[in-house]
């Protein structure tokens, strides 16, 4: 007897008593036999306004010509999205890692309130993509991530470009590093069309994670959105979702406390974003997994950073791509190696072990990935630090360029802007320990990226010379001796909101703590006097946002 798939769609197309649903589903072109059919919802979090997310539209028809050829039924709908990029020092990045809440509540409400069967979602942009992890998990039923790719490269003068390149041009224009022609000539040619940020930045390190954790298809990380290999991905995933509902492969069969340890492991080796932390959190809350920040720190001290990628590196994901063959070698090294684990089920329907056997083996005659034995760094960049700065725990990413220990006197902004002012002026000088607070979760709100002073700071000259720490986080793209999503943050009486013009403050990363070199007496009298500020909104979106919203450490979830 054929097992049936469509056990939630039909909830509403067997059901007699629902005339009214069963005329609209007419209404939408079904035909008396596609009442017996499984239903995949479709999502892409396709928006005109930003190259990450310009052409998923055109991704998800492919996928749906491909659905109703496996005979099962289609249906497309989007969700939303914020570029980063666009609104980066901006008020408007308030709204982009609070964006992932709306994107995972709108992918359940659709899916669900209309039984769907199974879910195909094509996210771009950075948020995107644990957006819709998050969904697929309370969802819990047969679902695939189909990633929208990276974007090519830009050229100017014969050097590669990115977005990156944009935003350091600015601090090299206002040093005179280069002209005003220079400067407009690099932001025209940065971005030259669709897909997400090309570096190892959050967009391309989340893709990279979740198609180690097994949620992707081999090779969708680091499939170009607009290659010939992406196209043919569209058409192959009807197959496996087809499969994956035969056997009943939900995603929290996949994602386990071993899959996202393999997510970590590959994102840490490649230079991953900072943001990796707050989205694993995330995602293993969604799948009532126990996964904290000393999870993290354990993964940090297990792995070596092996990628010379974009921000910290020189290379982009077209270049795995290109040059190493794609994501799927670089597992199958790790999976060899016994770094990562082989026995993890993927939405192949096999585990990872299996689809990696007929991967080619990885050749050391590249720059781009180093050996286990000759890695850039013999752990991870990305570091957990505590202290009385971070009782609750602070992100570093330390490549080791920038040396590993800093100490120098604090200069305080209580925003982003006032930081961002000093740095392009120049007056921030060297050996100073920049603190950007009031910026976090509840005090942003919404814990904007610091992508801008960083860049300026990059751009200047400063990445060696000064430090920066903030309770906001950081783009995919920051680089430089940097500190985040310092917890408790300064809205809620963190120790950041008592740190005053010249406090010392020393950041070891050898021994993973942050300290502010002030006397207990001293400090107990600053807080005696502190008041809280009021909250920078007072209603909307934003509001409920810094009403609900957990902090950073635990994942800056809402539910």
């Amino acid at each position: 007897m054929k097992k049936k798939i469509n056990n939630f769609s039909q909830k509403i197309t067997k059901e007699s008593n629902l005339p009214a649903a069963h005329a609209m589903l007419y209404a939408t072109g079904l035909k008396e036999l596609d009442f017996c059919k499984a239903q995949i919802g479709i999502v892409s979090n396709w928006y005109e306004g930003n190259p990450c997310n310009m052409h998923l539209y055109k991704l998800s028809e492919k996928i749906k010509s491909s659905v109703i050829t496996k005979d099962l039924v289609g249906f497309q709908f989007s969700t939303i999205g914020v570029s980063d990029g666009i609104t980066m020092g901006t008020s408007g990045m308030r709204y982009s890692l609070p964006s992932r809440e709306l994107i995972a509540d709108s992918i359940e409400t659709v899916v669900d309130s209309h039984h769907y069967d199974g879910v195909i979602a094509i996210p771009g942009c950075d948020k995107n993509i644990p957006g819709v992890m998050i969904a697929l998990l309370r969802l819990n039923r047969p679902s695939i991530i189909v990633y929208g790719g990276s974007i090519s490269s830009g050229n100017y003068n014969g050097k590669k470009l990115d977005i990156i390149s944009s935003f350091e041009a600015l601090g090299k224009k206002n040093t005179f590093q280069i002209s005003e022609n220079e400067y407009k000539n690099i932001v025209k040619n940065s971005c030259p069309g669709p897909g997400a940020c090309g570096g190892m930045y959050t967009a391309n390190t989340m893709a990279s994670a979740l198609e180690t954790m097994g949620m992707m298809l081999p090779y969708s990380s680091s499939s170009p959105s607009t290659s010939e290999n992406k196209k043919i991905e569209c058409k192959e995933v009807s197959k496996h979702i087809k499969n994956l509902l035969k056997k009943n492969i939900k995603p929290k069969d996949i994602v386990t406390k071993n899959s996202i340890k393999n997510g970590v492991k590959l994102a840490m080796c490649l230079g991953g974003s900072t943001n990796l932390v707050l989205h694993f959190l995330a995602i293993a809350k969604s799948a009532n997994i126990d996964f904290s920040l000393k999870e993290f720190q354990k993964i940090s001290n297990q792995v070596p950073l092996i990628g010379n990628l974009k921000p910290s590196g020189l290379f982009l994901m077209e270049d795995i791509h290109k040059y190493i063959g794609g994501m799927p070698v670089i597992i199958k090294y790790l999976l060899n190696e016994g770094i990562l684990y082989g026995d993890c089920l993927t939405v192949t329907g096999k585990t990872l072990y299996e689809n990696m056997k007929n991967i080619p083996n990885i050749t050391f005659n590249q720059k781009i990935i180093h050996s286990l034995d000759k890695p850039i760094k013999k752990n991870s960049h990305i570091r957990i630090l505590y202290g009385n700065l971070a009782p609750e725990g602070a992100i570093a990413k330390i490549t080791g360029k920038e040396g590993t220990i800093f100490r120098g006197k604090a200069r305080v902004f209580n925003s982003e802007k006032e930081a961002n002012s000093a740095i392009i002026n120049n007056e921030v000088l060297p050996g100073v320990v920049i603190v950007i607070r009031y910026v976090g979760p509840i005090g942003g709100p919404g814990m904007p990226e610091m992508l801008k002073p960083t860049s300026y700071i990059m751009g200047s000259g400063l990445g060696k010379k000064v430090a920066l720490i903030t309770d906001g986080r950081f783009s995919g793209g920051s680089h430089g001796f940097v500190v985040g999503h310092i917890t408790p943050e300064a809205q809620s009486g963190g120790l950041i909101s008592l740190v005053q013009n010249d406090d010392f403050i020393k950041i070891d990363t050898e021994n993973n703590i942050i300290t502010l070199e002030v006397k207990n007496e001293e400090i107990q009298k600053r807080r005696r006097i502190w008041i809280p500020p009021l909250l920078k909104v007072k209603k909307g979106y934003l509001y409920k946002y810094a009403k609900t919203v957990s902090s950073a450490s635990e994942g800056c979830i809402t539910d």
